[in-house]
Parts: C-alpha cells; sequence; structure tokens
C-alpha cells in the first residue's frame, strides 16, 4: 500500500514540476496564505497577555505542533473528500478493478505537492516556538508522538468524511467541518472554549490529543478542565482507535458502493 502511494502520489508531483515556475509559485502563497494564522495569534497578543490561560509562545507552539500536523495529513489524504465526484460520475466504477487499493487511489488523486508551504510553514513556528520556551528535555520526546498521533487523526477523519459520502453521495461538507474545523479548533488552547465542546473533542471526536492533551504535558501544565495526568499519555489509544474505525467505515462503504452503470 506503502508503495502504491509512493507511486501515484510522484506520478502527480512530477507532473507539477513540469511547470517550475507555477510549482514554485503555488509553494510560496500556501506559505503566506498560512502565516496569516500566525498574524492573527500575534494581534491578539499586541492587546492581551494571555489567552486562556497561556502566553504567546505556548499558544504558537500548540498552533505549529497541530498545523503540522493538519497540513501533512491535508497534503496526503485531503483528496479523500474528493470521492462524490467520482461516485457521481462513475469513475469509482475504475478504481475498484485497479490492482490497487481505493484508498491509495482515492487519498493520491489530484495529488498537490504544492502544499507542502503550508506544511513548512507551520513547522518553523513550532521549531521557533520550542527554541524560546524553556522545556525540560526530558519531556522533548512527546512532540514527535504529538505529530504523528496528529496526522493519524486527522487522516482518519479525512477517511471518515470519505465514507459517508457512499451514503449521502453529496456531501463533502461534512468532511470539511470535522478536518478543516477540527485543524482551526485545534490550533489554540482548549481552554478558550466551553466545557461541553471540550468534552465532545476528548471523549467522542478526540481532537483534544492532537496538540492539547499531550500539549500540556510538554509545557508542564495542569488541565484547567481537571482531566486525569494519564490522558496526556493517550494520544496513541486515541488514534490507532480512531483509524481502525475510519478503516471499517472506509471498507464498508465500498462494500455497500452500487455502480452508477455508467
Amino acid at each position: 500500500m506503502v508503495r502504491s502511494y509512493l507511486l501515484l502520489a510522484w506520478t502527480w508531483t512530477r507532473a507539477a514540476a513540469a511547470y517550475p515556475a507555477s510549482f514554485a509559485l503555488m509553494l510560496v502563497l500556501g506559505f503566506l496564505v498560512a502565516g496569516l494564522d500566525v498574524a492573527v495569534i500575534l494581534v491578539i497578543f499586541a492587546n492581551t497577555t494571555l489567552l486562556g490561560g497561556f502566553g504567546r509562545d505556548e499558544v504558537l507552539f500548540m498552533y505549529g505542533a497541530a498545523g503540522t500536523a493538519f497540513a501533512s495529513a491535508d497534503l496526503l489524504f485531503s483528496n479523500l473528500d474528493r470521492i462524490s465526484q467520482h461516485i457521481r460520475s462513475g469513475t469509482f466504477d475504475t478504481m475498484l478493478i485497479r490492482p490497487a487499493s481505493t484508498w491509495v487511489q482515492m487519498a493520491t488523486d489530484r495529488f498537490l505537492p504544492t502544499r507542502a508551504g503550508r506544511v513548512l510553514q507551520s513547522a518553523l513556528v513550532l521549531g521557533y516556538a520550542l527554541a524560546v520556551l524553556e522545556i525540560p528535555w526530558q519531556r522533548l520526546w512527546m512532540v514527535p508522538v504529538m505529530l504523528v498521533c496528529g496526522l493519524v487523526i486527522f487522516g482518519a477523519l479525512w477517511t471518515f468524511g470519505g465514507a459517508i459520502q457512499f451514503v449521502l453521495t453529496d456531501a463533502p461538507e461534512v468532511a470539511n467541518a470535522w478536518t478543516y474545523g477540527g485543524g482551526q479548533l485545534s490550533q489554540y488552547p482548549l481552554s478558550v472554549y466551553g466545557r461541553d465542546l471540550v468534552r465532545g473533542v476528548t471523549y467522542i471526536l478526540p481532537l483534544a490529543f492532537v496538540s492539547w492533551q499531550p500539549g500540556l504535558y510538554v509545557l508542564g501544565r495542569q488541565d484547567p478542565f481537571g482531566t486525569p495526568e494519564f490522558m496526556r499519555f493517550l494520544a496513541p489509544a486515541a488514534a490507532l482507535v480512531l483509524a481502525l474505525a475510519a478503516a471499517f467505515a472506509w471498507r464498508h462503504g465500498v462494500r455497500r458502493y452500487r455502480s452508477t452503470g455508467s
């Protein structure tokens, strides 16, 4: 599966790189557009010293961690929400007879390597935050765990969004509410949101395990909502459970798919 993904993604990357000026421009544009989110954070802290009880560099750390995971998932998996177009047109039928996973084919469909500019922007913000925050080196092991688990969580959400479209046929905005909405939500300390919302993204849709719970451990902060300490370490378990559920949903969706007959 990994080999098939890399081959298909490389095919689209070579096609995009055939126009180097356009390729470079789109990379830079993605980098600059993503930087607007950082500008918003800086504007907020130009008028206050704390946001939800967290300082500017701590917020930039959470933004960088969540942004890197989300932008990476956006680069690798976001084309899954285009499946409704293939279902309506009947082109999904051809994917079923090819010697490659339908999930891999959809994830790499019209793969856009220029989205890597957003990954770079978020990674630079994360690197800056880690450089200025006085984080004990014993806690830094959690940072790569956060990034990998966040990538898996967002990838699973895009997979869920694609699977739902086997039922709803034309509702990519449903997936966008989970993925892009979840990406925006996880970029800020969850202490700025209401308790009920935080419970929902902790115990139902585990977005709290992208940057909030593991981020509290890295920063050495207590959860203002009073969750137990062991919750800081459950990101791998949350990512695994969500990924397995998403894989089941995708397989079920493919099995119930009925050809358009076109």
